[in-house]
Order: structure tokens, then sequence, then C-alpha cells
């Protein structure tokens, strides 16, 4: 059993929402006399005077077991590829709306991380996709995804044209409003808005979901997690499409320009509570119908 002695709490600074559920985790961690609390900036800035040592995200992984993310699924998705490069496995409390990733509730805090630290979980390895584009003989990585990578038209609503390939081989020319790219954690979010499946966080594969296209035979694809999606920027009215890694523009292309979307080598691992349940979780979360007689 993985005893975690060296704890990190990751969050967002400008979420006050959080404090009360922060010091409710920081003063049941101190129950447990063989635990350190390490909190990152954002957190050690809404905790005011306090005795933890600060660490920035990006060297948790340098004294960390385990980092717990206090917030909703935007502070776990901002924090994934970072935890993910330092192999750490994470729990989320979740103080936001959803809570796919983030499923500990704040009143639940006690209950259900208290198994955790005694080596009663659930691990499950989430993949990211990396986006990257050739430059200087070589290539240059803009970001990286938990839930997708879309490339959009950016604050105009105007339709976008582009080429599609997967492993090299040509796909298809779409002229549409943009494209996403989407692994199985992403198949509940902006993905499965614009119509893409959702598709169990055990899938090896990734989905490619075509915004209002400019087709009625457009539909989404599923691919294996293992392909390459290559994406060549084609010219229309001057638009300069944009490229989101989890809704953060990371790159404004030009015509010709080539972006290419692969998995990224490390993974996240999350704990999840003894009685983890995914479709348990969709019924909660998607407003699913739960058996005649059972409310």
């Amino acid at each position: 059993m993985q005893q975690f002695s060296t704890i990190g709490i990751i969050g967002r600074h400008d979420n006050r929402s959080i404090i009360d559920s922060l010091l409710a985790l920081t003063v049941f961690l101190q129950q447990h006399s063989y635990i350190k609390i390490i909190v990152d900036e954002a957190m050690s800035s809404l905790l005011g005077e306090h005795a933890f040592e600060v660490c920035s995200p990006e060297k948790m992984g340098q004294f960390c077991k385990l980092v717990i993310v206090v917030g909703g699924d935007g502070s776990m998705l901002k924090a994934a590829a970072q935890l993910a490069e330092q192999n750490i496995p994470v729990v989320g409390i979740n103080r936001g709306r959803l809570g796919f990733l983030t499923d500990i509730l704040p009143e639940e805090i006690e209950q259900a991380l208290g198994p955790i630290l005694d080596g009663q979980y659930k691990v499950e390895s989430r993949f990211l996709l990396e986006v990257s584009i050739p430059h200087e003989g070589s290539e240059k990585v803009l970001g990286s995804a938990m839930n997708d990578v879309v490339l959009h038209p950016g604050i105009a609503a105007q339709m976008i044209e582009f080429e599609l390939y997967i492993d090299g081989l040509f796909v298809y020319h779409q002229a549409s409003d943009g494209l996403i790219v989407a692994t199985p954690t992403g198949s509940t979010a902006y993905s499965m808005s614009a119509g893409g499946p959702i598709m169990h966080p055990k899938l090896d594969a990734m989905v490619l979901v075509p915004m209002y296209p400019h087709s009625l035979s457009s539909r989404p694809i599923v691919i294996d997690s293992g392909s390459e999606v290559t994406i060549v920027v084609g010219e229309r009215h001057h638009t300069s499409p944009q490229i989101s890694c989890d809704g953060s523009v990371q790159y404004t292309s030009t015509a010709g320009d080539i972006v290419t979307i692969r998995r990224k080598s490390q993974e996240l691992h999350l704990l999840h509570p003894i009685d983890y349940d995914y479709y348990a979780t969709c019924r909660s979360k998607l407003g699913w119908s739960l058996r005649p007689g059972k409310g």
C-alpha cells in the first residue's frame, strides 16, 4: 500500500468560493501526523497566514506523492498536463458545476478521502492530446489538452476551410465552423454539445467532430488513440482560424499551416473512491433517468 506522506494542494487563486473546502481539507489532512502538506502559490494566497510549504505546480512532482485539486473540472484541466508529465496521482475535490473529474464533494472530504489515504481507491488513467506545428526543421508543441483540441474561427462567426488527414491518409476537405478532436474524457464536454458520442474513459480512442459542416453527410469519426491527426488550414475569406486546447487559445493560424494532433506520451492518473461508478456519474451530471421506482 502506498502511503501519501507528502500531499500537494493546488487550485485557482481567483476562486474564493473554495476557501471553506480548502480549510476543511487542510484541517483533515493535519489530523494525520505522517502527512506533510505543500500548497501552490494560488492556494497560499487564499489561505492567508499559514505554516505550509509553498511550491509551484510544475515542481510538485519533486516533493509530493499525491496532489489534490480543489475546484471544478476547469481547475483539473488547467493542471492536467503538468501533473501528467510529473507522474503524480491526483484526487479532485469538486467546487465546480459538473465534476466529472473532481468527484469528491466538499461535505464528503473525510468520508471519501480517508479511505484513499488508507490505500482504498480506484486508479484511472486518462490520456491527453498534444498539438504541434512544424518549426525550423522540427516540431513546436503548442499545448496539451485533456478534453479537446479545437480548430475554430475565433471571435468572428464565420466558416473556415481545412483538409483532414489521419495517419497520412487524406480523409476530406471540409468547409465548416471548425473541428473538435476529443479524448474519451472530453467526449462529455464540448464534443458532446456538438453532437459527438459519449466514449467510456477506458477506450483507447479519440473522436473527430465537425462543427456545423457544410455537408449533411459529414459525421463524427472515432479513431484509434494512437492515430496521428493532421489538419492543413485552408484559405477562405482571409480567415485566421485559432487552435485551442481545453478552451485556451494556443495559436492563430494562417493558410497553409499544418497542425498535428497526437496522443501525449504521459497520462494523468486519477484516484477515485472505491465505490466510484462512471455510469452513476453520467446519470447525476447528465440527467439520465433512473429505473422506475428509484426516484
